[in-house]
């Protein structure tokens, strides 16, 4: 599912309220059918939305394997990890190579500094990340902003990746190209709030273009009924994203 929006949008906004940054005033949030509240982003973690921020999140000088378990380190068994708190390298390794190899995501060693990676390679590392934590939704902030067209590409080539294994994926871009490419249903934010909800099937980008910045009323364009919370909301495409 993308989000598209033009200049003070609000999503910010809405992006702190999905993951527990910011509590919502007005409104709820719904999640899998069920009302929830984060009072914080790890809650929202702990209920399985993990986010890709705009401003890339990964540690430059930490290796591969150390920014997918960030914050989610593994110890040795035994005395070693409940005494002495030693963490189990190998292991890490391991799932982070076998993790990145299901994601089809190429590099040298999973022991290489993600300083030494590419643009691209570190936003498809904070990807996998967040790829290996959510259970529910996966956030994502302009994950293109700052690539270029070849590495742009293989960041949405693994946004379907991602979105095949089952896992919903909500996209926020102003790069309706992209938006198009890789999103089922596309929410049009103008001035704060939804203003469309519409399929990529039946809209054009002009359409889009058009809702977005006034130039057309929304009851224009054919839209998808929002789903009650409870029901399913299938995708038009043919597959299940829990959308809400």
């Amino acid at each position: 599912m993308g989000t598209w929006w033009r200049w003070r949008a609000a999503t910010s906004t809405l992006i702190k309220a999905l993951t527990g940054a910011l509590v919502p005033a007005p409104g709820v949030i719904h999640l899998n059918g069920a009302q929830v509240s984060f009072r914080n982003p790890l809650e929202a973690r702990r209920a399985g939305i993990e986010t890709v921020y705009q401003e890339l999140g990964v540690a430059p000088a930490l290796e591969v394997s150390q920014n997918l378990f960030l914050g989610r380190e593994q110890r040795r068994p035994g005395l070693r990890g409940t005494l002495f708190r030693q963490l189990d390298k190998p292991a890490m390794r391991r799932a982070s190579a076998e993790h990145m190899a299901d994601l089809g995501i190429r590099i040298q060693s999973i022991r290489q500094r993600v300083e030494t990676l590419s643009g691209g390679q570190r936003q498809a590392v904070a990807v996998a990340r967040v790829a290996a934590w959510a259970t529910r939704l996966v956030v994502m902030d302009e994950p293109t902003a700052a690539l270029g067209v070849r590495e742009t590409r293989q960041v949405l080539d693994l946004i379907l990746r991602v979105r095949d294994r089952g896992l919903p994926v909500v996209l926020i871009s102003h790069d309706m190209p992209n938006v198009f490419h890789v999103a089922d249903r596309i929410h049009i934010h103008r001035l704060g709030r939804r203003v469309a909800l519409v399929n990529t099937d039946n809209v054009t980008m002009d359409d889009a273009v058009a809702v977005m910045t006034g130039a057309r009323s929304p009851a224009d364009v054919p839209q998808v009924p929002l789903s009650a919370p409870g029901e399913d909301a299938s995708s038009p495409k043919g597959r299940d994203h829990g959308e809400r």
